[in-house]
């Protein structure tokens, strides 16, 4: 089933649109990787989808729709509840993202006191086990720290224990490995792909690393000039590329993955998984 069905044109003030009546589908449970070049728009569709991209000045047209309705209708009011409970989001820098002054557990209740209704007995109950599902501590010792005193690697699995504390739909991964060191990239894949599994998840996960995506999506969209100029497989893609765009990204990668199925990707990735 489809969850997400978009037809965007992105723009911002004074400057040539930065998305031309793009194009671009997520269906239930599917793992989609965008990949283009810095400065495309990745971020600029990422933020229309979660009626985000007014704080940046931009504006969107066309068409959103969510599970058939259209959120370019929606108001601020509307956009609150939706946001963060059905379609969540990872950022790029996990220890700017974090507030340093507060510790683990209250960022976290505060993320779930957002959407979440209940007892404190409740909410302890549901940080515990968002933290349980990205294999963080989940112990009154490590909800006592403050970002300063976990890794780079452990305040990335906290962004996204606070994304996924309410069961979103859809959670929305923007570069979230490129702040990372190669083994915790690996680690961090692999969390996404357990989720994806695990709750049923959709992501879209925007990347510039072709690498990445191959071993975590069912499907590949790369995006050029403003449009999506080749949407596949991650065989179709790194074997058949169609669009000279494609073509260039794959020559232009030190080695082809090996790897050429859904079930030898999970493997691989489950197999070089490690608790950060």
């Amino acid at each position: 089933m489809e969850l997400l069905s978009a037809r965007l044109t992105v723009a911002y003030p004074n400057k040539a649109p930065i998305l031309h009546d793009l194009e671009l589908n997520v269906a239930t449970g599917e793992v989609l990787g965008l990949v283009g070049h810095s400065g495309c728009g990745k971020s600029s569709l990422a933020l229309a989808i979660l009626g985000l991209l007014k704080l940046k000045g931009g504006t969107a047209s066309g068409s959103i729709l969510w599970k058939g309705s259209e959120l370019l209708a929606l108001n601020e009011k509307e956009w609150r509840k939706l946001r963060g409970r059905e379609i969540a989001y990872v950022p790029q820098s996990p220890m700017s993202s974090l507030n340093p002054a507060l510790r683990i557990r209250t960022q976290l209740a505060e993320a779930w006191k957002l959407h979440g209704r209940g007892t404190r007995d409740e909410c302890r109950d549901n940080i515990l086990r968002a933290l349980s599902d990205v294999s963080l501590p989940a112990s009154e010792d490590f909800l006592r720290r403050l970002p300063s005193e976990i890794s780079v690697g452990q305040a990335q699995r906290v962004l996204i224990a606070m994304s996924i504390l309410h069961r979103p739909s859809l959670l929305i991964a923007d570069e979230p490995t490129s702040a990372l060191d190669a083994v915790t990239q690996s680690e961090i894949l692999s969390l996404f792909v357990e989720l994806n599994r695990k709750l049923g998840m959709s992501i879209l996960f925007i990347s510039h690393d072709l690498a990445s995506v191959y071993t975590l999506c069912h499907r590949i969209a790369l995006l050029d000039g403003g449009e999506i100029v080749e949407c596949n497989t991650p065989q179709a893609i790194f074997f058949s590329p169609k669009h000279p765009f494609t073509k260039r990204l794959i020559a232009a990668l030190p080695s082809i993955p090996k790897t050429t199925t859904d079930a030898q990707r999970a493997t691989a990735l489950a197999g070089s998984r490690t608790a950060n």
